[in-house]
């Protein structure tokens, strides 16, 4: 099942079709040549399809990229390649929560390199056992890749390092951006090598591919697509000062679903997108979103679990059990404490060293009885940094032991080398406490690990002498800076820089009582084995599917350059407002009644210049002067603010302070739409505004004749929204029993009389209308916010208020959920409208004040035609179908003209000395 698109031409030559399991086809081989792809350089940028022809098969498929195959290998003694899975990868592990109806492809690199003359045979055979495409990476590309933008920018960029000087973490370099692009941009030619974009589900895996959703989504514009963040993504402070913030966020949210460890995680990920990116985000139904041109991003939050059947399995093998008995030998008498750490500068190992040197120093009774045992995982990344991790972990636990240690006493055993896994899960059965004190991390699965491990089996109770009846228990001390803290509600949190903290942790878990231990472990264990890697893999693939399902309904198209590229997604009955349409039924319409918001219809938002220009004020002119056209401009602003602005424009209809002022032009007096017997709810409302503004910098109140509005448009975007939303719930609390609405806006919490609202304006301008028998056969109506969503909803429902042939126009600015049926981009794009209706306008009175030249034709009988062309009366065509007459002595034809247009009376007359208009009867045409 692939789809019939491909990226290798040679396929398309071959005539045949790439199938798993089925026929034996060569699979193409990615670029093996080294050199890097710009950013812009994708043959498909100019071809966005929403999907591809459906294939014949109806089974779901999944295909998982992640930078590395789930996969091991190694060479036989004959030199052939051996291909096994790894049952360590989560990857892989991931497959048992998506159903045994999910075929599952993976695709990746390989941990070992592979000769290109072997390459192709390696892929074709990695295709047919394991359904998995490799890509084959040249080594220089993958070393910038991996090791230079990954671990060098983003890794340490992710966990809180910043690159304050050349050792830490080196400067940005161009060169290896340009590297991690082109990795994403071979990955993203493997998936559409085998990709069914309009029944496959693509999951990609953490920040080595944080561009790929770009590349994928350029291509397939409907693609379902989902990204997992493994890592911690960093507060907006720290990711700012990645040169390429933008670019990673927008590749990020061509995703439809982008999932996080904690709500920490996701929380920075959409302070980051509000603060670089201008979007909001919105949390519906316990469903958190963002809005991001016309498609809605979904947020999930759920930390993931381990292989609980995997551990269980480890546990049963014999040669746990003997690894069991010989440590429980090896520290017999002993509380053994353990750490399962990577040699890395974010583990906080030596931290955790201090600690248990603190704890020996503060409690001399523990110095011969407890035992740190420190397993130490070899480094992913490598480098300076990890030298001297080793070189400080190797000195911390020499010093320790020298200091404390005694014949047959070590305080720390350091565990340096590679362990088997059922070696390390024998340590977990056999300690006390397990400690955790990284300084930042994305999850960190060793607790769970721990808790499960420590539940143990009958063979394993049998070999720790353990009654089977008797609870089992466990203790967590953890970092409150990893990914699994916050499920872990049993476990101690400290803060791994605070070194008496937690040394105080580790004593108080040996110390607190049994049955509180149980308790712990209980918790602990019920969670665990609920919440396990096929429940996190479920679940995230029920989100996915929920935030895809209406992608075939939708209309999608793609727009912009390179890693600026998003598509455009929006409802088949929600379209761009069309200019050649909407002037084309302007033309050609007699009653027009047109309705503007001014603060953001024809006003650039943001812009510190609210004052209307010469260009709008000439607009509004040459519409209003149109005798066919009733203009209202509708604006939150005051009166007389809105009288000094527009009074040049005397016919303008308008309405302040969003409907409760209105006037029908300049000549008229303002009315209020709604009856307000006092406004003593001021005096409540201002005080409680301004305490906000006095604790929010950047924000201020607006007070108005009937409404106090609070703007915190130029105050820290997070803190304003928080401090609106308290605002709010304080103002409805306090105003209760007062006859007002209290709402919230684009940037402002605005306090007014019930009742007033928009929609009040367009309403009573229909009304007025239809009163004086002129139904309107067009209708604009044009709005940028939630308030002008009132206006909409009246003039869509009003037919009894219009002409049975009306066109109505309801008009929002920008691609967003709304009540209207168009949308233009911009204030530009309305201006520039606007303009072109204001230009018909004023063509249309020329061509009234200035008539054209008209031919009067009169057929004569005997003589022919007499032709007369006469300036001031238009084209006019005169033919006798009753003629008399007789030539005169000069030879002119006498006819008498009757039942004549009496507009055409001049031409006639100009005729008079050629016809007698007198006797003969005929009828007048226009030609």
């Amino acid at each position: 099942m692939v789809s019939r698109s491909y990226s290798n031409l040679l396929d398309l030559t071959s005539g045949d079709s790439l199938t798993f399991g089925r026929e034996k086809k060569r699979f193409p081989r990615v670029a093996t040549v080294a050199g890097v792809l710009s950013e812009l350089d994708d043959d498909t940028s100019n071809n966005s399809v929403g999907s591809d022809a459906p294939s014949s098969i109806s089974q779901d498929r999944m295909i998982i990229v992640g930078n590395q195959l789930p996969l091991r290998a190694h060479r036989s003694d004959d030199g052939e390649w051996c291909f096994s899975w790894d049952e360590d990868s989560l990857l892989l592990q991931l497959k048992d929560g998506l159903g045994e109806d999910v075929e599952v492809i993976y695709i990746g690199c390989l941990k070992e390199e592979i000769d290109p003359s072997e390459q192709d045979d390696v892929a074709q055979t990695l295709l047919d056992t394991f359904k998995c495409v490799p890509a084959f990476l040249p080594l220089g590309l993958f070393s910038k890749f991996y090791h230079g933008f990954c671990k060098q920018h983003l890794w340490p960029l992710f966990h809180y390092m910043l690159p304050l000087s050349p050792d830490l973490g080196g400067r940005f370099d161009r060169s290896l951006w340009q590297a991690y692009v082109s990795v994403n941009k071979i990955f993203a030619d493997k998936v559409m090598e085998v990709i069914s974009p309009d029944e496959d589900f693509v999951w990609v895996h953490d920040y080595h591919l944080m561009v790929l959703p770009t590349f994928l989504r350029k291509r397939f514009n409907r693609l379902r697509l989902g990204f997992f963040l493994h890592s911690p993504f960093p507060s907006s402070e720290i990711y700012r000062t990645l040169p390429v913030r933008d670019e990673l966020l927008r590749a990020l949210l061509n995703s439809d679903l982008i999932g996080f460890h904690t709500f920490d995680y996701a929380r920075h990920f959409l302070s980051c997108c509000s603060r670089m990116l201008g979007l909001s985000y919105q949390s519906k139904r316990g469903y958190i979103g963002l809005e991001y041109y016309g498609r809605t991003v979904s947020i999930k939050i759920l930390p993931v679990g381990i292989h609980i059947g995997q551990l269980q399995s480890v546990l049963d093998l014999p040669e746990t059990e003997t690894k069991v008995a010989e440590l429980r030998d090896q520290f017999k008498g002993k509380t053994v404490l353990l750490g399962v750490d990577d040699m890395d500068i974010f583990k906080g190992i030596s931290l955790k060293l201090l600690a248990m040197e603190q704890l020996l120093i503060q409690h001399p009774d523990k110095r011969g009885k407890v035992v740190l045992i420190q397993i130490a995982n070899p480094a992913r990344g490598r480098g300076k940094d990890v030298l001297e991790v080793q070189l400080e972990t190797d000195a911390t636990v020499k010093r320790i032991n020298e200091t404390f240690g005694k014949q047959g006493y070590s305080p720390v055993v350091l565990i340096d080398t590679p362990l088997q896994f059922y070696e390390r899960i024998a340590y977990y059965v056999i300690a006390e406490c397990c400690l955790v004190t990284a300084v930042r991390d994305g999850m960190n699965l060793i607790p769970y690990e721990y808790i499960i491990c420590r539940q143990g089996n009958e063979k394993l109770n049998e070999t720790l002498g353990l009654n089977l009846t008797t609870p089992k228990k466990s203790m967590l001390v953890v970092s409150e800076f990893i990914g699994c803290s916050p499920s872990l509600s049993g476990a101690i949190r400290v803060n791994p820089w605070n070194i008496d903290a937690v040394a105080e942790a580790m004593d108080s878990a040996l110390i607190i009582p049994e049955g509180e231990k149980q308790l712990r472990h209980e918790k602990h264990y019920r969670y665990v084995s609920t919440h396990d890697v096929a429940y996190w893999a479920r679940s995230f693939l029920q989100d996915l599917e929920r935030a895809c399902k209406d992608h075939m309904r939708r209309r999608c198209w793609g727009i912009g350059f390179g890693l600026g590229f998003r598509v455009i997604a929006l409802d088949p009955n929600f379209r761009k407002l069309s200019v050649e349409h909407i002037v084309s039924a302007y033309k050609r319409t007699k009653c027009r009644a047109i309705l503007l918001d001014y603060d953001g219809a024809m006003m650039l938002p943001g812009s510190i210049i609210t004052t209307p220009n010469t260009e709008a004020i000439g607009i509004l002119n040459s519409l209003c002067n149109d005798p066919r056209n009733v203009v209202f401009l509708v604006s939150g602003k005051e009166r007389k603010t809105l009288t000094e602005w527009f009074s040049s424009c005397g016919k303008l209809g308008i309405a302040a302070e969003h409907g409760y002022f209105v006037r029908s032009n300049h000549n008229t007096d303002w009315e209020t739409c709604v009856s307000v017997p006092d406004f003593d709810w001021k005096q409540i409302a201002e005080p409680v505004m301004q305490l906000y503004t006095e604790t929010t910098d950047g924000s201020n109140i607006e007070a108005k004749e009937s409404a106090l509005v609070w703007n915190y448009q130029y105050a820290d975007p997070d803190f304003g929204f928080c401090q609106a939303k308290e605002l709010l719930d304080h103002l409805e609390s306090v105003l209760a029993n007062e006859p007002v609405s209290v709402k919230s806006g684009q940037h402002v919490v605005e306090v007014k009389p019930q009742g007033v609202h928009k929609g009040l304006v367009a309403e009573r301008l229909l009304l007025t209308m239809k009163q004086k028998a002129m139904l309107p056969d067009f209708v604009l109506c044009i709005g940028d916010d939630r308030s002008d969503e009132d206006m909409f909803e009246v003039i869509m429902s009003a037919r009894d208020s219009l002409s049975p042939v009306s066109e109505v126009f309801a008009c929002t600015v920008g691609r967003k959920p709304s009540k209207a049926k168009y949308f233009l981009e911009d204030t530009t794009e309305i201006v520039r409208m606007l303009q072109v209706l204001a230009n018909a306008s004023e063509q249309a009175a020329r061509n009234t004040a200035q008539p054209s030249q008209r031919v009067v034709i009169v057929e004569n009988r005997w003589f022919g035609s007499v032709h007369l062309s006469y300036p001031s009366a238009g084209h006019l065509g005169c033919k006798g179908y009753k003629r008399e007459g007789m030539c005169d002595n000069e030879g002119k034809k006498k006819l008498k003209y009757e039942n004549y247009n009496a507009n055409e009376m001049n031409a006639y007359q100009s005729l008079s000395k050629y016809v007698d208009v007198s006797s003969t009867h005929a009828t007048g045409l226009l030609s």
